[in-house]
């Protein structure tokens, strides 16, 4: 059964701020300056970063027993390549990421192997990543003006 999940971005006043809001959770992302913001968030693609993390984090969490893993401590290091001249239109190049590599770092008694197999049901149950390495097909549902 499907469920859908709803949020929505508004411009705020000054430089290029959006506040996001998803179930009454807000999230405000910005550009630095190099790229015409004032530095007051994120941008979207590091909360893409953020997102993919949170996620791996959760699942780390959620599924550490089921997979014989008993987790004290986890956390994920990402980092993505992008060239900003698609964005700007300087150039003819791709507009997202290139690649996103990420490092997980589990501590835990358990061992390497049992970090590796629950590193390996991360990967295939992770909603985040799942979206990033097979793609989601975009909707357009409409244009408005008011």
């Amino acid at each position: 059964m499907l469920t859908t999940f709803k949020a929505t971005a508004k411009k705020l006043p000054g430089g290029l701020q959006v506040e996001t809001d998803s179930r009454g959770f807000k999230i405000l992302l910005d550009e630095p300056p190099e790229l015409g913001g004032t530095d007051k968030g994120l941008n979207p693609v590091e909360a893409i970063l953020c997102a993919l993390g949170a996620c791996q984090t959760i699942c780390a969490a959620a599924f550490a027993q089921k997979c014989g893993v008993d987790l004290e401590d986890f956390h994920v290091e990402m980092e993505g390549d992008l060239d900003p001249d698609g964005f700007l239109d300087l150039a003819d190049v791709r507009n997202g990421f290139q690649e996103i590599r990420f490092t997980m770092h589990f501590k835990t008694k358990s061992g390497q192997a049992a970090a590796e197999k629950l590193a390996d049901y991360i990967e295939s149950h992770c909603p985040v990543g799942d979206c990033l390495e097979n793609g989601v097909k975009l909707v357009r549902a409409g244009v408005f003006v008011e």
